[in-house]
This record gives C-alpha cells, sequence and structure tokens, in this order.
C-alpha cells in the first residue's frame, strides 16, 4: 500500500499528502444530532470544511454525540485546521437550531497523524465500526463513507443532482452555506442528501485495503474497539508529565519553527501554546513551566480569565 500519495487538492494544487485521523470527542452525556436534519447538516458540514481548509475525505461516520473522519492533508496543521473548523462549524449549527451555545465547549477537536501502514488500516476501519458499536448496521447506515467503498462504479458517472448547479437559495436551504460551490463534483439523492461517493476518496481506501473488499470488512470485524479507541483518541490527549511534554512539545515546535521552544519569540510562542492547549490534555500550571510563561498570561492566552 501507498501510505503517502500525491492528490489534487480543493484549492488546485497538486501535493503529496499523508492521512490523518479526525476526531470530535467529548459528549458522553449529550447529544448533537437530535433528527435526521442534524445528521444530514453535520455530514455536510463536515465535507464544506473540507474544501475550506484544503483537506480531502477518505471516509467518515457521524454518531450522534460524535464523529470521526479520516483526511488527506499535506500537514498536521492542515488536518487540525479542519478538526477546528468542523467544530466552529457544527457549534454555530447547534446554537442557531437549539439555542445552546455552551453544548461543543468540552468537546475535544482533534488530529493525529496516521504513521504506518498497519495504523491506517486500523484507522480506516475503526471509523465505520463506530457505527457497529453504537448498535447499528453498518451497511444500512446513512451518515458514513463505508457504503461508498469497493462498488466498482466511476465515480464520475454517479448518477445524482450536482451541487455546483444548486442556485444561490437552493445552496443555503440544502447545504447551509454560502461558500461558492462552483466547482465541486459532489452528489445530492434524491432525498437531498450528499452520496459518499461523490466527495470520498474511495481510490486510496481500496488501496489501502489492497483492492480486497473482504479484506477490509474481515479488519472491521477484528477490531479491537476499546484499544482502537485508546490509540486514537485518548492517548494523544493524556497528560504526559513534565519531561515528556516537553519534549513532544519542543519537537511540535522544532518542527513549525526550527528553534528549540526557549528561542522562538512571543507570538509564535502564543501560536504554539493555543495549538498544544487544543491537542493535548494538560494544566494551566503546566503550561505555565514548559512555555515558561507567567501563568496569567498562559491563562489570558487560552482564554481561562
Amino acid at each position: 500500500m501507498e501510505r503517502t500519495v500525491v492528490r489534487k487538492l480543493p484549492d488546485g494544487s497538486v501535493r503529496r499528502v499523508q492521512p490523518f485521523h479526525v476526531s470530535l470527542e467529548g459528549l458522553e452525556k449529550a447529544i448533537i444530532c437530535r433528527d435526521q436534519e442534524d445528521y444530514d447538516a453535520v455530514e455536510k458540514q463536515l465535507v464544506i470544511c473540507a474544501k475550506r481548509k484544503n483537506v480531502l475525505i477518505i471516509i467518515h461516520t457521524v454518531v450522534s454525540n460524535h464523529a470521526h473522519v479520516a483526511v488527506l492533508a499535506a500537514q498536521l496543521q492542515s488536518a487540525q485546521a479542519y478538526a477546528d473548523e468542523v467544530k466552529r462549524m457544527i457549534g454555530m449549527w447547534v446554537r442557531r437550531k437549539y439555542g445552546d451555545a455552551k453544548l461543543m465547549k468540552n468537546v475535544d477537536a482533534g488530529a493525529i497523524g496516521l504513521d504506518s501502514n498497519q495504523h491506517v488500516r486500523n484507522a480506516l476501519a475503526y471509523i465505520p465500526r463506530n457505527t457497529l458499536d453504537n448498535g447499528c448496521n453498518v451497511n444500512e447506515y446513512p451518515w458514513t463513507g463505508y457504503r461508498a467503498m469497493f462498488r466498482r462504479v466511476d465515480a464520475s458517472v454517479e448518477v445524482g443532482r450536482r451541487v455546483a448547479s444548486l442556485t444561490k437559495r437552493e445552496k443555503a436551504a440544502i447545504m447551509h452555506t454560502c461558500d461558492d460551490l462552483a466547482d465541486v463534483p459532489w452528489l445530492l439523492d434524491s432525498d437531498g442528501h450528499l452520496i459518499p461517493s461523490s466527495f470520498c476518496d474511495t481510490a486510496y481506501l481500496e488501496q489501502v485495503f489492497n483492492g480486497d473488499q473482504a479484506f477490509f470488512i474481515r479488519t472491521i470485524g477484528s477490531l479491537n474497539s476499546p484499544e482502537m479507541r485508546y490509540t486514537l483518541i485518548e492517548q494523544p490527549r493524556t497528560r504526559l508529565p513534565d519531561s515528556e511534554f516537553h519534549k513532544v512539545v519542543n519537537d511540535i515546535c522544532l518542527r513549525w519553527y526550527r528553534q528549540d521552544i526557549a528561542e522562538i519569540p512571543m507570538d509564535k510562542k502564543i501560536r504554539l501554546l493555543t495549538y498544544v492547549r487544543r491537542t493535548m490534555r494538560t494544566t494551566l500550571p503546566q503550561l505555565a513551566r514548559i512555555f515558561g510563561m507567567a501563568r496569567d498570561q498562559v491563562a489570558e492566552t487560552i482564554g481561562q480569565l
């Protein structure tokens, strides 16, 4: 399998991209999707945000209180920007429809790289596996890209209404956006729902599983879901001791700025601080220690004053 591939991205550029797992977690006792309209809106936000943040969706699943997406992106920052935008847009939907401005406050929107063949295969199988773990039949569940895979149908000849042909009013009513969608290949079915094969990179998933649908299905069935949840979601957000936390943060700093954290100016430090706060489990005092900042300054930066 090819873990990194060359793809044309939504902005028209051709780049070498790699896979990332994106998750929205944290609503164990609350739900985002309360009816079919919500599921439809969340799925469409996943797709619209991918265009905005220049990533490609491989496969996704939306359930009542969380969502998982595998994307192809040029770098981690793009995948994380996508996760943040999805959280923001879903928050706007929930606030507008239900008047709830706080529901998404405690939701973690995180992206992690899939850095080995096994990691990629397990993540791509774990995403549709969420439907099974929520008591649904994955073959019939409508809010996932699973049904787009291994269809042996050229997506370019898929039958459906082109999103690009919608009028401005239709676009606002059906797609819940004012974005320019004149160049998108997305298609709608007769119920106005997006057809997954028109926006999922099915070719990537299928080559990961060597073009063998049975291999894909066996992997879904054999996954240890608690282990995958820990690997993809909980472990990246586990609080580390200062020594390990400093190493992880410094490694990110070196990738971003080619400097140690102690050497970067304050504007770069603040940008890195906000990113680390979003993607890692930590505390205000630990952030202050690692970034060499006053606790009040850290609190103001992350909005906790």
